[in-house]
């Protein structure tokens, strides 16, 4: 099974790289924003240059979790392909994870221009072992935003993907402290942005990043969120199988 798992991993990426501007752009973006709005103003400042660092880190990788797994999950579900995959005796697991395991790597290389751009024009400073400690919250906070991102593809086509999941994707981005630290955000913000998942997401990754200590709130929520979408992506994978293979 697991060679299986690595051939299709193999070819999703030989896939994402023949068109590669979706990767690139969620790559690109938030390494702009920070040359465009945390050089200039926070780039002097060693703990608000690092915190912004792990923000638009995490935009990054969730805009690929989000964005870009709903918009793959939703095209694989419309091609001809996906059914005959059906029919062999692997079953939709060998495809399934390969595509999981695609959209980290990309999210994986995705942080990297923002590193670039903090280490190069910024004062920010992290030890090794807090950066791979980044990494690795980076990594599990993704959780909510995958299921998210499974959602959506499951129950939409790709067309209307592309739509919602950018929708869901940029106010979630605001409202969670990642575009705008959220001490400057408006007064109504800041009441709702502790029960938004990114800002709970945002909080772990500044904790493992600058030591700050997360908020109570902010995690209950992230929690919570993850059950609610882990329900809604179970119920929109049988609700799919049950009308394109029953």
């Amino acid at each position: 099974m697991s060679s299986l798992v690595l051939a299709h991993t193999r070819y999703l990426m030989i896939e994402q790289l023949r068109v590669p501007i979706g990767p690139l752009a969620g790559a690109l973006f938030p390494a702009i924003a920070m040359l465009a709005f945390v050089v200039p103003f926070a780039g002097k400042d060693p703990v608000a240059a690092t915190a912004a660092t792990g923000s638009f880190m995490l935009f990054g990788a969730m805009s690929n979790a989000l964005i870009g797994l709903s918009i793959s999950v939703s095209q694989d579900r419309e091609q001809p392909w996906n059914p005959y995959l059906r029919t062999l005796p692997a079953g939709p697991f060998p495809h399934f994870a390969g595509r999981i395991l695609t959209v980290l790597a990309v999210m994986l290389v995705s942080v990297i221009p923002v590193l670039l751009v903090s280490a190069q024009f910024t004062e920010a400073t992290i030890t090794p072992v807090r950066l791979l400690l980044g990494v690795g919250v980076l990594v599990a906070v993704l959780v909510p935003f995958l299921l998210m991102g499974l959602f959506i593809g499951f129950t939409l086509s790709s067309k209307a993907a592309i739509a919602v999941s950018q929708i869901v994707f940029f106010p979630l981005g605001i409202v969670g402290g990642l575009l705008l630290p959220p001490q400057f955000m408006p007064d109504f913000l800041q009441t709702l942005s502790p029960y938004a998942p990114t800002r709970g997401a945002a909080e772990l990754v500044w904790w493992a990043t600058i030591g700050t200590r997360p908020g109570t709130v902010a995690l209950v929520m992230l929690a919570v969120w993850t059950v609610v979408v882990a329900a809604a992506a179970v119920w929109a994978y049988r609700r799919d199988e049950g009308r394109r293979f029953s």
